[in-house]
C-alpha cells in the first residue's frame, strides 16, 4: 500500500498525483531532489517537489557503505526503488548505472524498475563497472554500443509513460562535441531525456540546450555542488533550454554534515541538550515515519471498547 492510498484510506486529502511525462508535456520546470532511504524520501514527498531522484551514489553509500563505483547491484537498487516509489506520492526517477550487465539484463533492469513503480530510468553509456559523473577515470563504449542498450530499453518498458534516460559520460574523456553528437543521437533513437553529465561551465550547458534544442527529447541536468559541474540555479537551466534538473547530493549531503555535528556534540558534552543542530522531535518523527496511521489501527482494532 503506497502513502497515497493509506492517507485516502484516513480520510485525508491525497496530494495531486501526476505522471512525469504529464509533467514535462505541460512544460513545467522539474526539480528533483536526491533521496536514497525513506527518510529523505517522505522528507522530499511532502515538501512538493514535482519528482524525486533515486541516487544511486546514495543508495551505494548508504546502503552498502561502499562508493557509487559499480558496486551496487540490480538487486540492491530495485529493492530499494520499490520501496520508495510505493512510499511516496511522487514520481520516482531512478538510476540504474549501466544496465546491470549485457543486453538481456538491461531488459530485465527496465521491467524490474518499471514493476517497481519506476516512472524514468536512467542508463549510461559508461563501461562496466561504473564510477560516478564526478569522479575521474571514467570510460565509455563506442556509441553503437550505447545505441543498442538504448533500444533494447526502449523495446523492453510496457508503458510510454515509463521514460528512458540516456546519459553520455562522454564529456570528460573525449569532450564536449563528442558528448553533444551522442546527446543528438539518443534522441534520435528515441530517448524520451537525454542527459548529457558533468559539462564543465556554463557554455557547455548552453552548448548543450542550444544542440539538443528541437531534438524531440527532454534535457535533464545534474547540479552536484562541489562537483565537476557549476551549479546554476533552476530557472537559468529553464532559459538554456534544459526541463528537468536533479539535485543528487542535497539531501546526503546535508545530512551527514548533520549527523556529524550532532554526534560531535554529544561526544563533548554528554548530553544532546542544548545542541544547536536542528533535530526534529519525537512527534514530528513519529509523524513521518506513519505512527499515528498504526496508533488509528490500534484503536479500531486492537483496544477493547
Amino acid at each position: 500500500m503506497n502513502q497515497a492510498t493509506i492517507d485516502s484510506a484516513k480520510g485525508a486529502p491525497v496530494p495531486e498525483t501526476r505522471t512525469l511525462r504529464a509533467i514535462l508535456s505541460a512544460g513545467e520546470f522539474v526539480v528533483a531532489p536526491g533521496v536514497y532511504e525513506m527518510f529523505s524520501a517522505r522528507i522530499a514527498d511532502r515538501m512538493g517537489f514535482p519528482a524525486l531522484y533515486m541516487t544511486g551514489y546514495g543508495v551505494s553509500a548508504s546502503h552498502l557503505g561502499l562508493a557509487d563505483a559499480g558496486l551496487v547491484t540490480y538487486t540492491d537498487m530495485v529493492g530499494r526503488a520499490r520501496t520508495i516509489a510505493q512510499g511516496i506520492t511522487r514520481p520516482l526517477i531512478a538510476d540504474a548505472d549501466t544496465g546491470f550487465g549485457g543486453l538481456i539484463n538491461i531488459r530485465h533492469t527496465v521491467r524490474g524498475y518499471e514493476d517497481a513503480g519506476v516512472q524514468a530510468i536512467q542508463l549510461e553509456d559508461q563501461e562496466m563497472p561504473k564510477k560516478c559523473g564526478h569522479t575521474p577515470g571514467r570510460r565509455v563504449v563506442p556509441l553503437p554500443d550505447m545505441l543498442k542498450r538504448l533500444e533494447v530499453a526502449l523495446d523492453a518498458r510496457r508503458s510510454r509513460d515509463f521514460l528512458v534516460i540516456a546519459r553520455t559520460d562522454a564529456r570528460t574523456s573525449l569532450g564536449i562535441d563528442e558528448a553533444i553528437a551522442r546527446g543528438r543521437a539518443f534522441a534520435k533513437a528515441g530517448a524520451d531525456i537525454v542527459f548529457v553529465e558533468s559539462p564543465e561551465s556554463e557554455d557547455e550547458f548552453a552548448r548543450v540546450g542550444q544542440a539538443l534544442a528541437g531534438s524531440g527529447a527532454w534535457l535533464i541536468a545534474n547540479m552536484v555542488p562541489t562537483g565537476r559541474s557549476p551549479e546554476l540555479a533552476a530557472q537559468r537551466l529553464r532559459e538554456l533550454g534544459f526541463s528537468l534538473a536533479i539535485w543528487p547530493g542535497a539531501a546526503m549531503q546535508a545530512a551527514c554534515a548533520a549527523i556529524e555535528g550532532a554526534l560531535a556534540y554529544l561526544k563533548q558534552h554528554g548530553t544532546t541538550a542544548g545542541c544547536p543542530v536542528p533535530a526534529f522531535d519525537m512527534t514530528r518523527l513519529h509523524e513521518l515515519v506513519g505512527f499515528p496511521e498504526v496508533w488509528a489501527f490500534e484503536k479500531r482494532y486492537v483496544e477493547a471498547p
